[in-house]
Protein backbone atom coordinates (compact mmCIF):
# COMPACT_ATOMS: atom_id res chain seq x y z
CA UNK A 1 0.00 0.00 0.00
CA UNK A 2 1.50 3.26 -0.96
CA UNK A 3 1.87 6.42 1.47
CA UNK A 4 -0.54 7.80 -0.56
CA UNK A 5 -3.62 4.88 0.06
CA UNK A 6 -2.82 4.48 3.51
CA UNK A 7 -3.22 8.17 4.42
CA UNK A 8 -6.23 8.28 2.12
CA UNK A 9 -7.82 5.49 4.10
CA UNK A 10 -7.29 6.90 7.59
CA UNK A 11 -8.44 10.44 6.61
CA UNK A 12 -11.62 8.26 5.27
CA UNK A 13 -12.29 6.91 8.28
CA UNK A 14 -11.47 9.96 10.23
CA UNK A 15 -14.16 12.30 8.61
CA UNK A 16 -16.72 9.47 8.68
CA UNK A 17 -16.21 8.86 12.94
CA UNK A 18 -16.05 12.73 13.20
CA UNK A 19 -17.94 14.60 11.04
CA UNK A 20 -20.53 11.68 9.21
CA UNK A 21 -19.16 11.97 5.88
CA UNK A 22 -21.73 11.13 3.27
CA UNK A 23 -20.69 11.17 -0.33
CA UNK A 24 -23.55 11.21 -2.89
CA UNK A 25 -23.30 10.90 -6.83
CA UNK A 26 -20.35 8.57 -6.71
CA UNK A 27 -21.39 7.39 -10.06
CA UNK A 28 -20.24 10.22 -11.61
CA UNK A 29 -16.47 10.05 -11.36
CA UNK A 30 -15.36 8.34 -13.85
CA UNK A 31 -12.94 5.46 -13.46
CA UNK A 32 -10.17 5.95 -15.46
CA UNK A 33 -8.83 8.59 -18.07
CA UNK A 34 -7.91 12.39 -17.42
CA UNK A 35 -9.91 14.47 -15.34
CA UNK A 36 -10.43 17.85 -13.63
CA UNK A 37 -12.45 17.83 -10.51
CA UNK A 38 -13.99 21.33 -9.55
CA UNK A 39 -14.78 21.99 -6.38
CA UNK A 40 -15.71 24.61 -3.92
CA UNK A 41 -13.23 25.66 -0.93
CA UNK A 42 -13.68 27.04 2.13
CA UNK A 43 -11.79 24.74 4.67
CA UNK A 44 -8.15 23.99 4.77
CA UNK A 45 -9.84 20.48 4.90
CA UNK A 46 -11.48 20.52 2.27
CA UNK A 47 -8.81 19.09 -0.30
CA UNK A 48 -8.10 16.10 2.02
CA UNK A 49 -11.81 15.50 2.56
CA UNK A 50 -12.36 15.94 -1.27
CA UNK A 51 -9.29 13.37 -1.81
CA UNK A 52 -10.77 10.70 0.89
CA UNK A 53 -14.47 11.02 -0.58
CA UNK A 54 -13.09 10.10 -4.38
CA UNK A 55 -12.72 6.63 -5.55
CA UNK A 56 -9.52 7.13 -7.23
CA UNK A 57 -5.78 9.20 -6.72
CA UNK A 58 -5.72 13.16 -7.14
CA UNK A 59 -3.08 15.49 -7.30
CA UNK A 60 -3.49 19.18 -6.19
CA UNK A 61 -2.23 22.37 -6.88
CA UNK A 62 -1.31 24.30 -3.64
CA UNK A 63 0.33 27.59 -3.02
CA UNK A 64 4.11 26.84 -3.35
CA UNK A 65 4.40 29.14 0.24
CA UNK A 66 2.95 25.90 1.88
CA UNK A 67 5.64 23.71 0.49
CA UNK A 68 8.49 25.79 2.62
CA UNK A 69 6.54 24.86 5.95
CA UNK A 70 8.70 22.33 7.48
CA UNK A 71 6.81 18.87 8.08
CA UNK A 72 3.88 20.18 6.23
CA UNK A 73 5.76 20.58 2.52
CA UNK A 74 7.56 16.81 2.45
CA UNK A 75 3.98 15.71 3.39
CA UNK A 76 1.67 17.04 1.01
CA UNK A 77 4.14 16.67 -1.66
CA UNK A 78 3.85 12.52 -0.87
CA UNK A 79 -0.01 13.08 -0.74
CA UNK A 80 0.21 14.50 -4.31
CA UNK A 81 0.25 17.79 -3.92
CA UNK A 82 2.71 20.34 -6.46
CA UNK A 83 3.51 24.09 -6.26
CA UNK A 84 1.26 26.64 -7.79
CA UNK A 85 3.26 30.03 -8.10
CA UNK A 86 0.64 32.70 -8.12
CA UNK A 87 2.85 35.53 -8.53
CA UNK A 88 4.74 34.71 -11.59
CA UNK A 89 0.82 33.61 -13.00
CA UNK A 90 1.31 29.48 -12.17
CA UNK A 91 2.29 28.46 -15.76
CA UNK A 92 4.40 25.64 -14.48
CA UNK A 93 1.83 24.45 -12.17
CA UNK A 94 -0.72 24.05 -15.70
CA UNK A 95 1.91 22.40 -17.49
CA UNK A 96 2.39 19.45 -14.88
CA UNK A 97 -1.85 19.28 -14.58
CA UNK A 98 -1.88 19.07 -18.70
CA UNK A 99 0.51 16.11 -18.37
CA UNK A 100 -0.96 14.52 -15.76
CA UNK A 101 -4.19 14.86 -17.28
CA UNK A 102 -2.82 13.56 -20.67
CA UNK A 103 -1.13 10.42 -18.60
CA UNK A 104 -4.71 9.60 -17.61
CA UNK A 105 -4.86 11.16 -14.02
CA UNK A 106 -7.20 13.28 -12.06
CA UNK A 107 -6.04 16.95 -11.23
CA UNK A 108 -8.20 18.84 -8.71
CA UNK A 109 -8.65 22.56 -9.14
CA UNK A 110 -10.35 24.82 -7.06
CA UNK A 111 -11.78 27.93 -9.41
CA UNK A 112 -12.28 30.05 -6.52
CA UNK A 113 -8.23 30.23 -6.60
CA UNK A 114 -8.34 29.54 -2.84
CA UNK A 115 -10.07 29.39 0.36
CA UNK A 116 -13.16 31.72 -0.47
CA UNK A 117 -15.05 31.87 3.30
CA UNK A 118 -16.69 35.59 2.12
CA UNK A 119 -17.60 34.40 -0.62
CA UNK A 120 -16.20 37.01 -2.56
CA UNK A 121 -13.30 35.45 -5.01
CA UNK A 122 -13.24 35.98 -8.47
CA UNK A 123 -13.63 32.54 -10.33
CA UNK A 124 -10.37 31.71 -12.57
CA UNK A 125 -10.67 30.19 -15.61
CA UNK A 126 -8.00 27.27 -15.12
CA UNK A 127 -10.38 24.08 -14.71
CA UNK A 128 -12.50 25.20 -17.82
CA UNK A 129 -8.87 25.87 -19.69
CA UNK A 130 -7.21 22.69 -18.27
CA UNK A 131 -10.37 20.58 -19.35
CA UNK A 132 -10.60 22.34 -22.75
CA UNK A 133 -6.83 22.09 -23.67
CA UNK A 134 -6.67 17.94 -22.37
CA UNK A 135 -9.24 17.47 -24.07
CA UNK A 136 -10.64 15.94 -20.94
CA UNK A 137 -13.94 16.58 -18.80
CA UNK A 138 -14.61 18.33 -15.60
CA UNK A 139 -15.99 16.88 -12.44
CA UNK A 140 -18.33 19.70 -10.60
CA UNK A 141 -17.91 19.11 -6.63
CA UNK A 142 -19.42 20.20 -3.96
CA UNK A 143 -18.00 20.50 -0.29
CA UNK A 144 -20.91 21.31 2.52
CA UNK A 145 -20.27 21.52 6.15
CA UNK A 146 -16.76 22.93 6.36
CA UNK A 147 -17.66 26.27 6.92
CA UNK A 148 -18.13 25.65 10.77
CA UNK A 149 -16.67 22.28 11.33
CA UNK A 150 -17.80 20.52 14.81
CA UNK A 151 -17.94 17.31 15.76
CA UNK A 152 -21.01 15.20 14.18
CA UNK A 153 -21.95 18.20 12.67
CA UNK A 154 -22.28 16.52 8.90
CA UNK A 155 -20.15 16.86 5.95
CA UNK A 156 -21.19 16.14 2.31
CA UNK A 157 -19.90 15.92 -0.51
CA UNK A 158 -21.37 15.75 -3.85
CA UNK A 159 -20.74 15.08 -7.33
CA UNK A 160 -22.09 16.52 -10.34
CA UNK A 161 -22.28 14.77 -14.19
CA UNK A 162 -19.29 15.18 -16.20
CA UNK A 163 -19.12 18.52 -17.87
CA UNK A 164 -17.52 17.96 -21.46
CA UNK A 165 -15.87 21.78 -22.55
CA UNK A 166 -14.40 22.19 -26.16
CA UNK A 167 -11.97 24.61 -27.64
CA UNK A 168 -10.66 24.92 -30.79
CA UNK A 169 -8.15 27.56 -32.64
CA UNK A 170 -10.57 29.90 -32.79
CA UNK A 171 -12.15 29.75 -29.26
CA UNK A 172 -11.39 33.16 -27.12
CA UNK A 173 -11.42 34.24 -23.40
CA UNK A 174 -15.14 34.41 -23.59
CA UNK A 175 -15.21 30.42 -24.35
CA UNK A 176 -12.95 29.85 -21.33
CA UNK A 177 -15.46 32.39 -19.13
CA UNK A 178 -18.46 30.52 -20.19
CA UNK A 179 -16.94 27.35 -18.86
CA UNK A 180 -16.05 28.95 -15.76
CA UNK A 181 -19.24 29.91 -15.05
CA UNK A 182 -20.83 27.04 -16.09
CA UNK A 183 -18.64 24.67 -13.83
CA UNK A 184 -19.28 27.38 -10.94
CA UNK A 185 -23.61 27.53 -11.49
CA UNK A 186 -23.07 23.09 -11.72
CA UNK A 187 -21.14 23.93 -7.90
CA UNK A 188 -23.43 26.32 -6.82
CA UNK A 189 -26.38 23.95 -7.51
CA UNK A 190 -24.66 20.90 -6.12
CA UNK A 191 -24.36 23.23 -3.15
CA UNK A 192 -28.09 23.76 -3.36
CA UNK A 193 -29.13 20.46 -3.53
CA UNK A 194 -27.68 19.27 0.34
CA UNK A 195 -29.57 22.54 1.77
Amino acid sequence: MTFYALARALIAVLVRAIFGLRIVGLENVPASGGLVVAANHISNLDPPILGAALPRPVFYMAKKELFAIPVLGPLIRRLNAFPVDRAAGGTAALRASLRLLKNGRCVVVFPEGGRNVSGTNEEKGGAAFLAAAAGVPVLPAAIVGTRRLRPRHRITVVFGAPLHLTRNRKSDGDDLAKGTAEIMQRIRALEESTT
